[in-house]
């Protein structure tokens, strides 16, 4: 009731203020009044947003720069059902993208899983989540183009696509940089300087750096006792970096080149190259409530376990999960342990000296149990933690494009090379004990070549594109996990290997001045290959069944895979393969009743590529699949510019058929990928935005969303897509579950934004006032619905002033970010069988003071 009280109220707003914003995220208006043009290329041409028959919220340099938006995940706020995280579950890194639009999105960042929305880089797909939240230095605009955009951008395009569109060299000399200072000691400086070269030739050179201390403190354990503990220092990990003592800051810097030479006669060619450095913490994690007393299978009781060994198959619960088992260990006296057939359980356990080199925790003194008064300080900005806190990220590029008049169009060729080196590690637990600590590796590399034939024909009236596409990926991921002091260790490297081919066309013709229509399709082809090596070092199964010591024999018995070559992998050495082809049509009718107004309804079809899911940890003859998601939307909406550009009016109401869809669900300890069930996506859209002059501008949206789940695998019957799996998860003390009518993650129900804007003259400058208010409903964090990750509703408030110098060549902004101090759950994860729930709370209230210059 509360929203819908809220949206009636924005309604009133926006049609009752005496005056509206500019377009939608776009730049002022002119200073005569009148709402500014932007210009996208959402459909591989240059034309006006108005005139896309796609919903798009387009945002613009200046738009950007008004309201602190610095990444991609700021632009979440601002955009009508878009949701967009800087980071993902256990990521540890907020260079790591968590995109959803209109419900259709990916939480994870694996090598072997595709972002369901595509982002993309001055044309050039950025295939992983890893290194996705680009920092938006010297952005010309950025537009967010929603629902399946499968036709003319491709696979894993589902949701929708984020186009990126940086600065281009300019044919004088010109420098503009800023530098900020704020909240956490935060310093940021960025410039871009346009250097002509000759008449042909110019070239660009932008700059940025950011420090930012964290806002999470780790602080000592409060314990008037000496304890023992291991250290995290003696697993495996990716790394071994305690960083600073906090939790949540920035330390990056990026460098963007261009050289672009154009003859005059429409041959263009410009050279990219980029850097992005990043050495900072990790992001910040609390313990929202441990899981130790949860009941499970580990040192059950005798009489309900297999003869000899410590699994309970009566029950499965008169024994503990693997924080409990830990506690049961360092507690227990040796007859207890041994009446549970636990004595190897609770042995000594593996190291990076390796197997067995630590000592048994079953008879250990003076160790700390797991629970939340040892996880949590009660603050959500202090934690215990005292293990891995690093995230390091080096990502760079190349691209080529080459643009020419070849008699019958324009043709377009895109030519990129990419590479991503990740490695992030995160204590999760908030202990100083080693009960969940994450580490990764990622090594990356892409190329990729797209060529575009663009033009018209019949005298204008019909409009075309055409276009052939090819992508190769290959990489290394390296997963590390400690569970439970060291009961489970994971040890999870792999390769990955995609090859894609595509072509793709679509077609505009206007009938007449009334009717157009839209026709067009795309065709993959893609072959991918994944080589996994996942192991348990520490032994875990053949503890667990008492199979010790550890044999070639007890590793066939128990169902290891490659006893020959390594008793601890669970997958099988060979690779596996899986090939998709998919073919993405889309049509559409646009109706122009009036020149200015333009009223559209279109169908489309989208994609996202099947994989594997790599994290399960028991033995397994080859690594699980998961098939491809696939969505089909039907849009009907209305773009208009009235009162003589002073008003616009752009809305959408969709509807969206989403099968097989891919989601995140834990298995035990593992948060596993599969296809899940079916859904059902209904939903509107509403942006207003008007420029009536005076200096006064508003503009303003509303989003409602409704995304369920209208079948679940294993519910009511297993469908061939669901591969076997089973989805449904009861409603339980910790979980709403999954059933038919549960929400989709990530998907609140409304979404509404207001942002005034007055610009008044002061002397021969003048001065900006900008505020954003934006209410985001309540929205589930996870598939299962953990009720501790539920991210509350959230009113989120900013605001700035800015003092423009006469001529524009200085500026000076202050402003706050998150002015109410709203904090609320970013992502999380339910890992109750490893001991803990626990989330990244969002950035509390900052300030900021800029000063910018250009010349």
């Amino acid at each position: 009731m509360r929203t819908k009280i809220l949206a009636a109220t924005a309604m009133s707003v926006l049609f009752a203020s005496p005056a509206f914003a500019q377009a939608q995220g776009g730049a002022p208006a002119p200073a005569q009044g009148g709402i500014a043009e932007i210009v996208v290329t959402a459909q591989k041409r240059a034309e006006s947003v108005q005139n896309v028959p796609i919903a798009i919220s387009a945002f613009t340099a200046t738009a950007l720069k008004e309201r602190a938006v610095s990444d991609v995940s700021a632009l979440s706020g601002i955009s009508p059902n878009v949701t967009l995280d800087a980071s993902t579950p256990f990521s540890g890194s907020t260079a790591v993208l968590g995109a959803s639009i209109r419900g259709v999105g990916s939480a994870d960042f694996a090598f072997n899983i595709d972002p369901a929305v595509g982002v993309y880089l001055d044309g050039v797909y950025l295939a992983r989540s890893v290194g996705a939240n680009q920092d938006l230095l010297d952005v010309e605009r950025i537009e967010v183009l929603k629902g399946p955009q499968g036709t003319l951008f491709g696979r894993n395009t589902i949701g929708g696509a984020i186009s990126i569109v940086t600065h281009e060299p300019g044919k004088e000399f010109k420098f503009q940089g800023d530098v900020t200072t704020g909240s956490f000691h935060r310093l940021q400086a960025r410039g871009m300087i346009d250097m002509p070269i000759n008449d042909q030739l110019s070239s660009s050179v932008t700059f940025g750096i950011m420090n930012r201390d964290g806002y999470q403190h780790r602080i000592p354990f409060r314990s008037a006792t000496p304890y023992v503990t291991d250290g995290f220092t003696s697993f495996p990990a990716a790394g071994y970096s305690t960083g600073s003592n906090t939790q949540g800051g920035d330390n990056s810097w990026s460098l963007r080149g261009k050289l672009k030479w154009d003859n005059g006669n429409g041959l263009k060619a410009t050279f990219t190259a980029d850097y992005t450095h990043v050495n900072q913490d990790s992001t910040p994690n609390t313990v929202l409530a441990t899981t130790e007393g949860v009941a499970g299978p580990f040192a059950g009781l005798a009489a309900n376990n297999i003869p000899g060994t410590a699994l309970d198959v009566t029950t499965g619960s008169s024994g503990w999960l693997f924080a409990g088992l830990y506690n049961f260990c360092i507690s227990a006296t040796p007859s207890q342990i041994a009446a549970r057939n636990a004595g190897n359980l609770c042995g000594p356990r593996s190291s990076v000296n390796g197997f067995g080199t630590l000592g048994a925790l079953g008879g250990a003194t003076n160790r700390l149990p797991y629970n939340m008064s040892n996880a949590s300080t009660g603050n959500i900005d202090t934690t215990y933690a005292n293990g891995n806190n690093f995230s390091r990220l080096n990502q760079w590029g190349l691209s080529l494009v080459l643009e020419g008049d070849v008699g019958i169009g324009t043709l377009k060729s895109i030519s990129s090379y990419r590479k991503v080196d990740f490695a992030a590690g995160v204590d999760l637990d908030g202990s100083p004990l080693e009960m969940l600590q994450t580490s990764f590796l990622v090594s990356q590399y892409q190329m990729s070549e797209e060529l575009q034939l663009t033009g018209t024909a019949m005298d204008g009236r019909l409009k075309y594109v055409l276009g052939a596409y090819g992508f190769k990926e290959a990489g290394d991921l390296h997963d590390y996990v400690t569970f439970a002091e060291g009961l489970l260790q994971v040890d999870g490297p792999g390769r990955v290997k995609t090859v894609n081919y595509a072509g793709y066309g679509q077609l505009d013709f206007k009938v007449s001045d009334l009717l157009s229509l839209t026709l067009g399709g795309r065709y993959t082809h893609e072959d991918k290959e994944y080589y996994g090596f996942q192991s348990d070092v520490n032994g875990f199964n053949y503890k667990l069944f008492n199979c010790m010591p550890v044999s070639a024999a007890c590793a066939s018995a128990l169902g290891f895979p490659n006893p020959s070559y390594s008793l601890f992998d669970y997958y099988p050495t060979t690779p596996t393969a899986q090939s998709f082809n998919n073919f993405s049509p889309k049509a559409g009718i646009q109706l122009r009743p009036a020149r200015d107004v333009m009223i559209y309804g279109s169908w489309s079809r989208g994609y996202k590529t099947g994989g594997w899911t790599t994290r399960l940890s028991n033995p397994l003859p080859l690594a699980p699949t998961f098939g491809p998601e696939h969505a089909e939307t039907w849009e009907l909406g209305i773009k208009s510019t009235l009162l003589n550009r002073k008003l616009q009016i752009n809305a959408a109401i969709f509807s969206t058929k989403y099968d097989g869809i891919q989601l995140n669900q834990q298995q035990g300890v593992s948060p596993t990928v599969a296809n899940l069930g079916d859904a059902s996506i209904k939903g509107a859209e509403l942006e207003v935005t008007a420029a009536p002059g005076g200096g006064f501008t508003i503009q303003g949206s509303i989003a409602y969303l409704d995304a369920h789940y209208t079948y679940i695998c294993g519910q009511s019957g297993l469908r061939a897509s669901c591969n076997n799996n089973t989805a449904f998860v009861a409603s339980n003390p910790l979980q709403a579950g999954i059933a038919v009518g549960s929400d989709l993650p990530k998907a609140p129900h409304w979404k509404i934004n207001v942002s005034p804007r007055y610009e008044v003259p002061v002397g021969d400058g003048k001065v900006v006032f900008l505020a954003d208010w934006t209410h985001t409903s309540e929205m589930r964090n996870d598939t299962e619905g953990t009720f501790l990750l539920n991210r509350k509703a959230t009113d989120i408030i900013n605001a700035s002033v800015t003092w423009k110098a006469p001529g524009g060549r200085y500026d000076i902004t202050v402003g706050g970010t998150n002015l109410t101090n709203e904090r609320y759950l970013v992502t999380g994860q339910a890992q109750v069988a490893g001991g803990q729930i626990y989330g990244t709370y969002s950035r509390p209230a900052e300030w900021y003071a800029r000063i910018g210059v250009k010349f």
